[in-house]
């Protein structure tokens, strides 16, 4: 997969430059688990992760965790690339996954798009498959949209 440049901004406030948002990751939780963005179109937004050492639970398996927060990131920046944030931004305010299918190597794709994009609330949703495009975890993201401008920087 690799970035794509749609002839409209579509949902975008800010359009998603995948190079850009995965040299965002800094020192977090999506650097530890290598999260890079790979995808962007009109309403969506996609990501990829290893399945490794970092990501799997002790039975050598795709950890619910890690689908989680690969879910949770690409949800987060997609809900505030919508957004002017200058001023509001999106946090994360629930969750809720099913996991349906295991993997123990290779990567995963997650894609998010939005069900519903409200001046106090965003919910999307995140599709992870794997590298054969069987789907192994459906998840439902909540943010919050709160004024203000956020405080980091990631010019």
């Amino acid at each position: 997969m690799s970035e794509t440049a749609g002839d409209s901004p579509g949902i975008w406030h800010t359009w998603p430059d995948p190079a850009k948002l995965t040299s965002w990751r800094g020192e977090t939780m999506a650097a530890h688990l290598d999260i890079r963005f790979v995808q962007a179109g009109d309403d969506y937004l996609t990501a990829a992760m290893p399945v490794d050492h970092r990501s799997l639970q002790p039975f050598g398996l795709l950890h619910g965790g890690a689908s989680c927060a690969l879910a949770e990131t690409l949800a987060s920046i997609a809900g505030n690339l919508v957004l002017d944030t200058s001023r509001n931004h999106a946090l994360g305010m629930s969750i809720n996954a099913s996991h349906l299918r295991p993997v123990s190597e290779g990567r995963i794709f997650a894609t998010a798009r939005p069900r519903h994009l409200g001046r106090k609330t965003q919910v999307w949703a995140v599709e992870i498959e794997d590298e054969k495009q069987r789907p192994v975890c459906v998840a439902r993201i909540t943010l919050a949209v709160i004024e203000g401008q956020w405080s980091g920087s990631r010019d």
